[in-house]
């Protein structure tokens, strides 16, 4: 019995120690203690490689997007300061990252509406949108709102007033583009500030 024993032991030891040799002779014959990075599990999956590059990526700052997380650029393009109108364009959808909102912009009265009468959102001149149910008096001057547009532009506007019990706004004499949401008992004025190319 104790003979079968060392037997076994022998041969588990003989095969542990010819794995080692292959995976060295392998991976350029590096030592079998290095860094952790590149312990002996992670380099028998093959996967030194990989946690090295996602290493390098996570110090120079960038991200990299995990499984079934789009890359920002392949959504949407970097964000781009504007200096002047668009061209105008029909809108497609309205978004409020900071409300958690993103929806169509249809012509049910229900719904959230563009007045088509009025320039487009992002056009020179201020575009009303009638957004009902949509807590717009949780805004805050600073937050974002975007309109993507048919143009496969995102017009991306910055709150500077929010104004309850249905306050107007004035029109910008200038003509600087602008968006007013109306909803309820508040009516929110943004300025267009920047676009992104939407693919």
């Amino acid at each position: 019995m104790p003979r079968a024993q060392w037997v076994v032991a022998s041969l588990t030891v003989a095969l542990l120690s010819t794995g080692i040799v292959v995976l060295q002779r392998t991976e350029g014959a590096k030592p079998a203690a290095v860094t952790t990075d590149d312990a002996l599990p992670s380099r028998a999956l093959g996967l030194s490689g990989h946690r090295r590059l996602v290493r390098e990526l996570e110090q120079s700052g960038q991200h990299t997007p995990g499984r079934g997380e789009r890359s920002p650029r392949t959504a949407a393009g970097p964000l781009r300061t504007v200096t002047g109108p668009l061209r105008a364009a029909r809108p497609l959808r309205l978004r409020i990252p900071s409300l958690g909102v993103d929806v169509p912009l249809t012509g049910d009265r229900d719904e959230v509406v563009w007045d088509t009468d009025g320039p487009a959102p992002g056009a020179a001149g201020t575009a009303v949108v009638t957004a009902e149910g949509l807590r717009l008096g949780e805004l805050r001057r600073g937050r974002t709102i975007e309109i993507p547009r048919a143009d496969s532009r995102t017009a991306v506007f910055t709150v500077v007033r929010v104004s309850p019990g249905g306050a107007t706004t004035r029109e910008d004499p200038a003509g600087r583009p602008q968006l007013r949401l109306l909803g309820g008992e508040t009516a929110v004025l943004a300025r267009l500030t920047g676009q992104r190319r939407t693919h």
